[in-house]
C-alpha cells in the first residue's frame, strides 16, 4: 500500500465519523478489470477532490486475474469510502455501471474509468451541477470549450468524431458534444427512470440511458481534458465497434426483437455461404456423394456458425477452456433441432395454397428463431 493511501485510511480510523457511513452525498461508480495498479492512486486522487463530500467509491471488478477485487477489498476493511462489487461469470463495462449504481443508494452518481484517463477534479462541479443546477445528467466532454482529447492520434480522433455521428440517430433530439464519453453523472430518479429500457451492451453507457429515458433530460456539460493511463492497457478492441453498433440497432428495434438477434441472423447468412462453398468444393471438385457432401458442409457450417457468434455475438460471455468443447457440442445439438423445424414448418406451409419460396422463408424464420432462443438459453446461457 502506497504512503499516502496508508495516512488517509489512519485518519479514517482515527476519525470516528468517517467510520459510520452515514448520509452518502456521492457515489463514484468505477467499472474495472485489471486495474489493480491503478485502484491506490486514483483512490488517492479522489480522496483529494471530494475532500469535504460524503462520498463512496464503488469499484465494481468483472473478476480481474490480477487482484484488483481481492485489493479493494483490502481497502475498504481500513477505509470507509472504500466498496466493492466482485462480479463473476459477468462481464461488460455497461452492465458493471448499471450495477454499480443500482448497488448504491446516493441520491447522485458519477461514473468514472478506473484508469486515470479521466480528470476527478471535475467530480464536484458534476456534483454541484446534479444537487444545486437542475440538471438531471452531466457530461464530462472533450470536446466543449476547455476540453481536449488531449494526445490521440488522427485515426482514433476520426472514430470518435464519427461514432459520435451515429448515436444522433438514437438520442432524440438532446444536443451533447461528446456522447461517447463515459465521464458522466446522473441523479438517481432519472436513472431509475431509464434502467428498465436500458440495453446493456457495450461501453457506451452514456448513450444507452440517453436514449432509454422516457421523456426529455436537462443535460449539462463540464469540459475536461483526456489523459493517458496510469498502468496497464486499455481493454478496447475492434469488437467494441461492433458492440457500438449493436447498441444503436437495439435502440431503434422494436423492444421485442433483441439486436442480438440480428447478429445471430446474420452469422447464420455467412455460415450459408460457407455451406455452399464447402458442398461445391467436395462434390463438384472432389466428386465426394452428395450426401457426404451436404452432412460435411453443414457441419462445418454450424462450426464456423459457434466459432463467429462465441467471438462476436456473444462477446460478453465467450466460452474458453473445457466450456468450449461442451458450447459446441450443445450447439450441433440445437442447430440439428433447428433444422429438423425448418424442414418440417417449410413443408407444413408448402402444403397450403401458398408459393414454394414463401414456404422455405418461414422455415428458415423458425429455424433461425429456435437456434437462436435455444443457444442464448443452452449454449451460452450457463453460468460459467
Amino acid at each position: 500500500m502506497s504512503s499516502s493511501v496508508a495516512e488517509i485510511s489512519t485518519l479514517n480510523r482515527a476519525n470516528p465519523a468517517t467510520e459510520r457511513r452515514g448520509h452518502i452525498q456521492l457515489a463514484v461508480v468505477i467499472p474495472t478489470f485489471n486495474e489493480r495498479l491503478n485502484v491506490e492512486p486514483l483512490l488517492e486522487r479522489l480522496t483529494i477532490a471530494l475532500r469535504g463530500l460524503r462520498w463512496e467509491a464503488v469499484f465494481v471488478d468483472d473478476d480481474s486475474p490480477d487482484g484488483t477485487a481481492q485489493l479493494v477489498r483490502k481497502l475498504a476493511e481500513t477505509n470507509s469510502h472504500v466498496r466493492c462489487i466482485h462480479r463473476i461469470g459477468r462481464r461488460g463495462l455497461s452492465r458493471a455501471v448499471i450495477e454499480g449504481i443500482q448497488g448504491s443508494c446516493a441520491e447522485y452518481v458519477c461514473v468514472i474509468d478506473g484508469d486515470g484517463q479521466h480528470d476527478e477534479t471535475k467530480l464536484r462541479d458534476m456534483y454541484l451541477a446534479l444537487s444545486e443546477g437542475g440538471a438531471d445528467l452531466v457530461v464530462g466532454t472533450r470536446y466543449a470549450d476547455g476540453g481536449s482529447v488531449g494526445d490521440w492520434d488522427s485515426t482514433r480522433a476520426w472514430m470518435s468524431s464519427f461514432a459520435t455521428r451515429l448515436s444522433s440517430t438514437v438520442l432524440r433530439g438532446h444536443k451533447i458534444s461528446d456522447p461517447m464519453s463515459g465521464f458522466f453523472g446522473i441523479r438517481r430518479e432519472s436513472f431509475e427512470k431509464a434502467v428498465r429500457n436500458l440495453s446493456g451492451e457495450g461501453y457506451k453507457i452514456l448513450v444507452d440511458i440517453v436514449a432509454s429515458f422516457p421523456g426529455r433530460l436537462n443535460i449539462h456539460e463540464v469540459a475536461y481534458t483526456f489523459r493517458n493511463r496510469m498502468h496497464g492497457e486499455s481493454k478496447l478492441d475492434s469488437a467494441v465497434v461492433l458492440e457500438y453498433l449493436l447498441l444503436l440497432l437495439e435502440k431503434r428495434l422494436p423492444k421485442f426483437i433483441p439486436a442480438r438477434l440480428i447478429l445471430f441472423a446474420g452469422v447464420g447468412a455467412t455460415g450459408l455461404v460457407v455451406h455452399m462453398l464447402m458442398l461445391a468444393l467436395l462434390h463438384k471438385q472432389f466428386l465426394i456423394d452428395f450426401s457426404v457432401s451436404q452432412a460435411t458442409a453443414t457441419l462445418v457450417a454450424m462450426t464456423t456458425n459457434f466459432f463467429i457468434n462465441n467471438s462476436f455475438t456473444y462477446r460478453d460471455k465467450r466460452l474458453k477452456g473445457a466450456k468450449l468443447i461442451g458450447g459446441l457440442a450443445s450447439f450441433y445439438l440445437v442447430c440439428g433441432l433447428g433444422a429438423v423445424a425448418n424442414v418440417g414448418v417449410a413443408q407444413a406451409v408448402f402444403e397450403q395454397p401458398t408459393t414454394w419460396w414463401l414456404a422455405a422463408i418461414a422455415g428458415v424464420l423458425v429455424g433461425t428463431i429456435w437456434n437462436f432462443a435455444m443457444s442464448n438459453a443452452i449454449t451460452w446461457g450457463r453460468k460459467k
